[in-house]
């Protein structure tokens, strides 16, 4: 892998962080604004509220192509790291696969009371040794995870 396990944007979004942080903790959120195109659909669709929280995701990786064996497949997230307003961190792992040691978040850092610095990262410094020869690197680009900022930018502002 890369020196840096670490991928990491930000964006100024015109909007409290109550408000974007009511819609990434909604799984459909996710679906939204996901700049990758592998999100098809939450099938588990309620709020998340704490640490522990699971939900699932449908998704279709072959427009990566990164990891030809896997094209459709569902990943189950757990919350790992909340706190409201500010923070939402999840771990991934496929239905029928333990996770692999990475984690997605965003930081929500409020800059007044319409405005918020959201980061958005991945952070792979915990995927076990066996996986890494299997994963390309970086698996989620800094263009992926901007265009994720923009797409949630636009669902906040025609919400």
């Amino acid at each position: 892998m890369s020196e840096s396990m670490r991928v990491s944007v930000s964006r100024e979004i015109p909007a409290s962080s109550e408000v974007i942080f009511s819609m990434i903790t909604l799984p459909a959120g996710h679906v939204a604004m996901d700049g990758s195109g592998t999100l098809m659909s939450a099938p588990s669709n309620h709020q998340l509220r704490a640490v522990g929280d699971k939900f699932l995701m449908d998704m279709d990786r072959a427009s990566l192509g990164d990891i030809p064996e896997i094209t459709t497949y569902q990943v189950e997230n757990e919350v790992h790291s909340f706190e409201a307003n500010r923070l939402l961190e999840w771990t991934v792992g496929m239905v029928d696969r333990p996770k692999i040691g990475h984690f997605y978040g965003l930081r929500l850092t409020p800059i007044d009371v319409s405005l918020t610095l959201v980061e958005n990262y991945v952070d792979w410094s915990g995927v076990e040794e066996k996986w890494q020869s299997r994963i390309s690197w970086p698996v989620v680009s800094a263009s992926m995870m901007q265009d994720s900022l923009a797409r949630l930018e636009a669902a906040i502002l025609s919400a």
